[in-house]
């Protein structure tokens, strides 16, 4: 097989727990990939991530895809058509003059701004989530944290990778949204909101203005600059990548899971399952009133999207795995760890649609949406509660998007929204319609998975920069996802059964009254 490297697209996208890279031909079809499994830490309070740690494992990813390359086509890449960078959503990144980061990256998974959050919310009459840039940038500044007066530029992990592969300070639509609240009109920041911010007493204090340390804003398809020489030896130490090399804007996975799955058109959405879960709906009208709850984000392209994330969703369940392959262990057999996710996923089918009385509680951290800014993984029963294995494993199921449906909840009872169509994607999907099967009981809709589903952001993310390298004067990205890459997808739909539906509604009406436990576990477990 034939290769042109300088008509590939290079993604890359660092998630929760692993740093993936896909090399797409010019046909989207992939070439390559590499990946560097990777975790957060919880250091003094704060889930964070270092930035060597940021470097190693791109660099890392990198190279296992350029030795993919040279494997199977004998092939040194040199040169690439075009790249995009993608990453976890949000958090908080500042750097001062020298473009020093002045404190460690505080990622999405933090729930320690609480005051600011309650504050900008009040403030702007609009949902500010505790994860948003601005609500961190805000709570350093109630703190007094000594780094506030030096800074002159905060970002996202996306938009310093970006930055320091480009030289450009510069973050696409997508991800700005989870910055600072976006004008929809003009599809830049909120003038109003960035007057109102700056007005505060104690922001009016600092000696930086909060429009010139915000990134500058890009749409899909716009360039983002291209890869320097100090950026190409940052992503390939061995001096064989060249530089010149265009990049597109920079987008988090909340954007990059929208186009991976065909969902960026109105009365379109899609849910992202892994180490966090969010659903993404693309609105035809604005909601009547802000909901704490829902994030309103945008499209790559800038369309409103209203949004529910929950910080947990399949981190228990990995936990789970792990302790079930202990025992295995310990009796010397040997399970590889597919077949033990499948095999466990499949005996959820069997349980019962209410899990039999069994309930659990997925938090590793805090989540804003059932108000816990804390974590403590629970498993709660009656004594004669069905505990079976299947039952079991459908409340982890049941439990892992439980918080999204508390949220989802709020669009489709209270708002009325309308969706057409809902593509799921990630982990929580990879066995074959039974993570489908559970979202459509919690959702009360038919979910789609397609065969690119499990590719995730940094397939999303490649396309983004095809998108950028290929596009017709005029071609909108939903006329380039419909005409040119989904045309002809491979898709799977799950239809809601209404005995699962019922059940997860039973579920749901413990769940919410169960949230009492969760909150004394965390009062009483320190």
């Amino acid at each position: 097989m034939n290769m042109q490297q300088e008509r590939a697209v290079l993604g890359v996208e660092f998630g929760s727990t692993r740093i993936k890279a896909v090399l797409l031909d010019e046909n989207h079809q992939e070439l390559a990939s590499g990946d560097h499994d990777w975790e957060n830490r919880l250091e003094n309070g704060i889930w964070t991530y270092s930035m060597e740690d940021v470097w190693n494992g791109l660099q890392d990813a990198y190279r296992k895809l350029k030795e993919e390359v040279k494997a199977r086509y004998g092939v040194t890449l040199t040169r690439l058509g075009a790249i995009g960078m993608s990453a976890m959503m949000h958090g908080y990144m500042p750097f001062n003059a020298e473009g020093e980061l002045m404190v460690p990256f505080r990622t999405w998974r933090n729930t320690i701004t609480a005051q600011a959050s309650e504050a900008l919310m009040e403030l702007f009459q609009y949902p500010i989530p505790q994860r948003w840039s601005i609500a961190h940038l805000y709570q350093a500044i109630l703190n007094k944290e000594p780094h506030v007066p030096d800074i002159t530029f905060i970002t996202t992990l996306e938009g310093y990778v970006h930055w320091k592969l480009t030289g450009k300070k510069v973050i696409g639509i997508g991800e700005a949204s989870g910055m600072f609240p976006i004008d929809s009109a003009t599809k830049q920041y909120n003038a109003r909101m960035l007057d109102q911010f700056a007005a505060i007493p104690e922001v009016a204090a600092c000696p930086w203005n909060i429009r010139d340390i915000l990134p500058q804003i890009l749409l899909a398809g716009d360039d983002a600059g291209c890869l320097t020489e100090t950026g190409a030896l940052l992503l390939d130490p061995s001096g064989d990548l060249q530089p010149g090399i265009p990049l597109c804007p920079p987008e988090g996975d909340a954007g990059t899971g929208m186009t991976a799955t065909n969902s960026v058109a109105v009365r379109t959405g899609n849910v992202s399952a892994g180490t966090s879960v969010f659903a993404m709906i693309v609105l035809e009208k604005p909601l009547s009133r802000p909901h704490p709850e829902i994030d309103l984000v945008t499209t790559p392209s800038g369309e409103a999207v209203a949004m529910v994330h929950c910080n947990n969703c399949t981190s228990d369940i990995n936990a789970w795995v792990h302790l079930f392959r202990e025992l295995f262990e310990s009796f010397g057999m040997e399970v590889k760890t597919n077949n033990l996710y499948e095999t466990l996923f499949k005996a959820a089918l069997a349980g019962d649609p209410n899990c039999g009385g069994l309930l659990s509680y997925n938090y590793f951290s805090g989540e804003h949406v059932t108000g816990l800014e804390e974590g403590r993984p629970l498993l709660v029963r009656k004594p004669d509660a069905d505990f079976s294995l299947a039952n079991f494993m459908r409340a982890n199921l049941y439990s892992a998007v439980g918080a999204l449906k508390t949220g989802l909840d709020i669009l489709f009872k209270e708002e009325k929204v309308e969706v057409d169509r809902i593509y799921g994607h990630g982990g929580f999907f990879k066995t074959e319609k039974v993570g489908q099967k559970i979202l459509a009981a919690a959702m009360n809709a038919p979910v789609s998975v397609m065969a690119t589903a499990g590719e995730g952001g940094a397939y999303g993310i490649a396309i983004l920069a095809s998108y950028m390298l290929q596009k017709h004067e005029g071609e909108t990205l939903e006329q380039f996802l419909n005409d040119r890459i989904f045309k002809e997808a491979a898709c799977v739909t799950v239809e809601p059964d209404p005995v699962d539906v019922a059940g997860f509604d039973a579920y749901i009406d413990q769940y919410a009254k169960g949230l009492a436990i969760e909150k004394a576990a965390v009062e009483h477990l320190k």
